[in-house]
């Protein structure tokens, strides 16, 4: 029904607060740094309608997906590490876990790349974290 998020009982007002946070964070956020249609090579990302069109091939996005997508865009080039992507998706460090973040990427290749295992586009940067290159 459009939830961004949920908080199963019993819950700490300290993670309440850290959530509120995130999304209160994710909701200012600046919309233009990234364009609502973001092409390279044979991709497209619509991020306003959560899709990605790749070789005639259409696949749906989720909301964390876009986010990740959109933060990588932004930094390309550059190395993003875990922890950031944590802190700036999911808003806190604690919950959940850097593993979270490989298991989004591996979906994400999957949807972006023509080889998933030998991706072009999100690089893994061992002990580090991953890189975005259109």
């Amino acid at each position: 029904m459009g939830a961004d998020d949920y908080l199963t009982k019993p819950f700490s007002i300290r993670e309440l607060l850290a959530r509120i946070k995130a999304l209160l964070r994710r909701a200012n956020r600046e919309e233009n740094l990234v364009p609502k249609v973001y092409r390279f090579g044979d991709v497209e990302i619509d991020f306003a309608h959560f899709k990605v069109r790749r070789e005639g091939q259409e696949f749906d996005l989720t909301s964390l997906e876009v986010e990740i997508l959109k933060y990588l865009i932004s930094h390309q080039g550059e190395v993003v590490s875990r922890e950031a992507l944590l802190d700036k998706v999911w808003g806190y460090e604690k919950f959940p876990t850097t593993r979270t973040i490989d298991n989004h990427i591996l979906k994400l290749r999957k949807k972006i790349e023509d080889d998933p295992s030998h991706p072009r586009h999100i690089f893994s940067v061992y002990g580090e974290g991953y890189r975005f290159t259109s």
